[in-house]
């Protein structure tokens, strides 16, 4: 069985700094593409950044220059090191990866599920 688990989330002052870490563990054949997202209270989930498996990276408007997204391919990891916070960060933070298991002939995604970080003002 396939898993994704978060870490690293915190309170954290404005300013500050919090460095996320999301490892796959399982089953697993092959990761593909890595990401995290996040979702505010009362808000949509929405695209923070992504990496493909081989290192190409995009980011959320509101976060270039600011956050930096790496992954570890021998670890099965994906990090977000978030640097500058400000309080509109604040929200909870999921892992995404596409997977291909070595139980499946078709890689699927999946979810972390989440950590939270809390930037206060």
């Amino acid at each position: 069985q396939v898993q994704l688990v978060e870490s690293g989330g915190g309170l954290v002052q404005a300013g500050g700094s919090l460095r996320l870490s999301c490892a796959a563990s399982g089953r697993i054949f092959s990761i593909g593409a890595m990401g995290w997202y996040r979702q505010a209270p009362g808000k949509q989930r929405d695209l923070v950044a992504s990496i493909t498996k081989g290192g190409r990276t995009n980011y959320a408007d509101s976060v270039k220059g600011r956050f930096t997204i790496s992954r570890d391919n021998v670890k099965n990891t994906v990090y977000l090191q978030m640097n500058s916070l400000k309080p509109e960060d604040t929200a909870v933070y999921y892992c995404n990866a596409d997977i291909l298991s070595r139980q499946s002939y078709n890689s699927m995604e999946y979810w972390g599920k989440g950590t939270l970080v809390t930037v206060s003002s």
